[in-house]
């Protein structure tokens, strides 16, 4: 019998391919350190409050407070975060994490006073204290958003209740996060090679662009497998955490808890609608490609594990880790100098953790606070689709990069809305670059069917994922209860709208709903499909060399929150209050599609 192939202890992989943390903190030790001394420093917190009336000076030390209190405390979370994502079965960095978790919520609780009470004083005193304070100019805007958001907060005794269980509003979330992560035991399968793997997210991920479809159907129905065992369970922990979305949107006398999440940013609920009704009317567009699919992979029936494999059998692309650094470094000159120069620090400097071990986080992310890098985290496999996460998450991390080192703490940062635009716009640039010279026309036909694919994964299917979450928090508004039977039988119904009659309605897909974190972020989701659409403008303007459109583009991603995410875009040039830039997304994904109908013809003959 072949040897089943084990996922690497973290202590056994090499240096170069892991993140250093040290530049966070040296040692646990100081990680410490740290937390105590936040610790103390929370326990000045009161002699702030009640203070705000008294003068600008008053006024300018609080603010200064809480922001200093929230920028330590960052910095302590996100150390523990990434310390344990590396190896979510480590005990000691799971303590560490549940401790700077509460060190966050207590933060949160010690300053929660602050917002009710500036919002205590009259418009004509805060902004008396502006005109009487220079130094207080640069938090206009930052003042500016409480102001506008006077009908939703609470008293300081209320704000201080709310704070105080963000933990507990936070448990069904973290407990997902360790049972999906670290808990759950997928069943041993079979690789192409007939070789015994260990199925996990990643290796899924993976076994799903197998050219064998007996390999995908194992691992599909293995992993689904396993998440029926559970149904109840995530459906409990879901339907927990929509309820306490709903609360608190209640509580902050929100009409829903979509208006709640979106008003953080200005966000118009409308720019949620209009995806959804744009991408809804362009489902035949959907459809046609998956029947595509269907012809060229020759079934009878085309199954929901069918929908990740090249349809043109084995890959005729793919890259090692050095490779794909290599041809990101090229694909993203268009960017600029500037722009370049942090990628290539990213890559030289320990930025990235890139392989899979065992225990660690499933996915990819950038994440990092305003006095750490922008980490980037990585579960590596060769592959096409590996070289676009990773110029994705580093799209992210030189956002964060350019806004922290261009903004003050304050406005160092950015909205979630804003930060899937900087990712996807590299996407795009790396097809266009990819099409621009690979010319073996089998090449070719792979990059547009890894386009369409991607088009599919990150507006249509996303925009499915944004229907439901949207879906399960009015029903759940409304005193449906969110069992299994409900969620699966609401899914199912919903998936086969979106993927149409050429897909077979596979039972196992109707679970999918159980094993997606997004659902846990409130209102997350959409911004992936609008910010694609966004960044399909953009990197269109760049890649033709548009007049001003690479100094746009840099603006943006210097901008942080210092404007709101919707003002952020007009100034780089699209305008997400219409639906016409997700029309043209949609054009393009109709073009690139007419593109490889083509291509397959001419192949073909």
């Amino acid at each position: 019998m072949s040897e089943t192939k084990q996922l690497p202890d973290r202590s056994s992989l090499a240096t170069d391919v892991t993140w250093d943390l040290t530049k966070i903190f040296a040692s646990d030790e100081v990680f410490e350190e740290k937390f105590q001394e936040l610790s103390t420093e929370l326990e000045k917190a009161d002699s702030f409050k009640g203070t705000l009336a008294a003068g600008s000076t008053q006024f300018l030390a609080a603010i200064e407070f809480l922001l200093d209190v929230y920028r330590k405390v960052e910095v302590i979370y996100v150390y523990s975060h990434l310390k344990n994502d590396q190896d979510t079965a480590n005990s000691t960095y799971q303590a560490i994490y549940a401790r700077a978790s509460s060190l966050l919520a207590k933060t949160s609780a010690a300053v929660s006073w602050f917002e009710p009470e500036v919002l205590t004083l009259s418009d004509e005193q805060i902004w008396a204290y502006f005109e009487e304070e220079p130094k207080l100019e640069i938090y206009r805007h930052f003042v500016k958003q409480m102001v506008d958001n006077r009908a939703h907060i609470l008293s300081s005794e209320e704000e201080a209740l709310l704070a105080g269980a963000s933990e507990i509003f936070e448990a069904s979330s973290d407990t997902f996060a360790i049972l999906n992560n670290a808990d759950l035991t997928f069943p041993v399968v079979k690789n192409e090679e007939g070789e015994s793997v260990q199925l996990s997210h990643g290796v899924y991920g993976q076994l799903l662009e197998s050219t064998d479809r007996t390999v995908r159907e194992a691992a599909f129905k293995g992993l689904y497998g396993v998440y029926k065992q559970f149904k109840n369970t995530f459906a409990s922990t879901l339907s927990s955490h929509v309820k306490g979305h709903n609360f608190k949107a209640k509580t902050r006398k929100y009409s829903s808890a979509r208006e709640a999440s979106l008003s953080n940013n200005h966000i118009p609920e409308s720019v949620y609608d209009t995806l959804v009704t744009v991408v809804n009317n362009h489902l035949p567009l959907l459809h046609r490609y998956v029947a595509l699919r269907k012809r060229l992979l020759a079934v009878d029936e085309l199954h929901m594990y069918d929908l990740y494999t090249p349809v043109l059998g084995e890959a005729p692309i793919k890259f090692t880790y050095d490779q794909a650094r290599e041809k990101a470094l090229e694909a993203l000159q268009p960017l600029g100098p500037e722009y370049m120069a942090v990628v290539e620090e990213a890559f030289e400097n320990r930025w990235i953790d890139v392989v899979e071990n065992k225990g660690k986080r499933s996915g990819a992310y950038s994440s990092g606070a305003y006095d750490t890098l922008p980490y980037i985290l990585m579960n590596w496999h060769d592959a096409l689709d590996q070289l676009y996460t990773l110029v994705h998450e580093m799209g992210h991390s030189v956002h964060s990069y350019f806004t922290r080192n261009n903004q003050p703490y304050v406005y160092g940062d950015y909205s979630i809305f804003l930060a899937e635009i900087a990712s996807t716009t590299n996407e795009n640039i790396l097809t266009e670059h990819l099409l621009e010279t690979e010319k073996d026309p089998r090449v070719r036909a792979y990059v547009l069917n890894h386009y369409l694919d991607g088009f599919k994964g990150t507006i249509f299917r996303q925009t499915q994922f944004a229907e439901f979450e949207h879906f399960i928090h009015t029903e759940d508004a409304k005193g449906t209860p969110l069992t299994s039977e409900f969620l699966n039988e609401s899914y199912g119904k919903l998936n086969a709208k979106y993927y149409g009659p050429a897909v077979e309605e596979d039972e196992e897909i109707a679970l999918e709903w159980s094993r997606i974190p997004h659902f846990y972020y409130n209102y997350y989701v959409f911004q992936y499909a609008t910010g694609f659409s966004a960044a399909s403008a953009l990197a269109d303007k760049i890649v033709e060399n548009e007049p001003d459109a690479l100094e746009k583009y840099l603006t943006y991603l210097k901008s942080g929150n210092s404007d709101y995410p919707i003002e952020v875009m007009k100034k780089a040039g699209v305008d997400m209050t219409q639906s016409a830039y997700i029309e043209e997304a949609m054009k393009v994904f109709e073009a690139r599609l007419d593109e490889l109908e083509a291509l397959i013809s001419e192949l073909d003959k």
